[in-house]
């Protein structure tokens, strides 16, 4: 079991500059997100002191920012917290890639990796979202609202210029773009459920939209997960020209195309799902928790991996 990390010592101000106030939160991070431990619920705890001081040193760092910001009038200065932001994003993306690093090269060892392994780290986005709330509440927040979120007027533009009249008024195109964005959330949820239903929904949403936009730090994890750890997963191997296949592939008799060759993460689906060697039961449980994470780390529904899985696993 982990122990609870100690408020670290020192007299110099964490919010004095990104390296120093990275210097100072990096700790808390690899704690919460990469130290070992046997809790399946929830990720290892720091010191109530730190928490505080983590909360503090990024408040006053952005807050400095925002001073500038404000009093600038250059258009190229970044908005406040961008430079923390980005160096949040590259962290969960540097911990992903070193998961990946981990991976055994058995595919039939591959999935009982991976879920162990995202649960983990998603204990720990989650744990980082509530610690560094002050840079969602602030900067993603902000983003957001000009237009840099996982949904942006240009995505829906389409949508509002198909039904849009041009008797509408400012009212109601603003109602034909917020159902667009509804639209968009129940593809990940049923967002009817309930308020939790619908904050779990737009954190799949927020994951599965492209690196350039602006999410909260959980979906942020996540996002980084799908993209440098199970894409890579999903990626179909490509065979170098001139390469000589031994054996090739039955034809299928006109009723379609031959198999394509599979990336590793939907070989090692396959070997699960075939597997004689493994209950049924444990094959669905272990279907319905990939299917979980798929869905969490914005892997889209349409996905042939995911279609597999639903007609498998649970619904979830």
């Amino acid at each position: 079991m982990s122990a609870v990390l100690q408020l670290p010592t020192g007299s110099a101000n964490p919010a004095a500059s990104l390296s120093s106030l990275w210097a100072y939160i990096t700790p808390a991070l690899n704690h919460i997100v990469k130290s070992s431990t046997n809790n399946t619920t929830k990720a290892p705890a720091i010191e109530v002191d730190f928490y505080a001081g983590v909360h503090s040193a990024c408040y006053n760092y952005i807050t400095s920012q925002t001073e500038t910001y404000n009093a600038s009038s250059r258009h190229d200065v970044p908005m406040s917290g961008t430079d923390l932001y980005d160096q949040l994003d590259k962290y969960f993306a540097d911990a992903s890639r070193e998961l990946l690093l981990g991976a055994p090269q058995e595919d039939s060892d591959l999935i009982h990796y991976i879920i162990p392994c995202f649960n983990r780290y998603s204990l720990g986005a989650q744990s980082a979202n509530r610690l560094l709330n002050y840079v969602n509440r602030h900067y993603v927040k902000r983003a957001v609202d000009e237009d840099k979120g996982w949904l942006t007027v240009s995505d829906v533009l389409e949508h509002v210029a198909k039904t849009a009249k041009a008797t509408d008024t400012r009212e109601q195109l603003g109602k034909k773009l917020r159902e667009k964005r509804t639209d968009e959330l129940r593809k990940w949820g049923d967002i009817d459920a309930g308020p939790e239903a619908l904050v779990e929904a737009e954190g799949c949403a927020e994951a599965a939209s492209p690196v350039d936009r602006i999410v909260h730090i959980s979906a942020l994890a996540h996002r980084r997960f799908r993209v440098e750890f199970i894409e890579p997963l999903l990626a179909v191997p490509k065979l170098k020209k001139g390469t000589k296949v031994k054996k090739k592939i039955p034809k299928s008799n006109g009723a379609g195309p031959s198999p394509a060759p599979k990336g590793r993460l939907a070989r090692a689906v396959k070997n699960l799902l075939e597997s004689s060697e493994i209950e049924v039961e444990e094959q669905a449980k272990l279907a319905s928790e990939l299917a979980k994470m798929l869905r969490k780390i914005g892997v889209r529904p349409d996905h042939p991996l995911r279609k597999k899985l639903a007609k498998t696993s649970a619904p979830y």
